[in-house]
């Protein structure tokens, strides 16, 4: 992993609600105050994750949508995309 994706990787652990809501924002995707609470949580409670790796990612949305819904999931792959790409 280069130093850009660890520096990506770490912002995403350090986001708080409003910055996700904001960053969404940006690019016309809704995710609600808890939405983006809950997904934050369980982003952190991963001691290790790179939205750079195709599966980890994936995995990562899948546990999203269970925990939010496909939509949001989906709303949050688009943001994930913006960042990586």
């Amino acid at each position: 992993m280069n130093i850009y994706q660890q520096i990506i990787n770490q912002k995403l652990k350090t986001l708080t609600p409003d910055d996700l809501i904001k960053y969404g924002k940006q690019y016309d995707i809704h995710v609600t105050k808890s939405q983006a609470t809950n997904v934050l949580k369980l982003i952190r409670k991963k001691k290790h994750i790179n939205i750079f790796n195709p599966d980890e990612k994936n995995q990562l949305l899948k546990e999203i949508a269970q925990m939010t819904s496909p939509e949001v999931a989906r709303k949050l792959n688009q943001l994930f995309i913006k960042f990586t790409s």
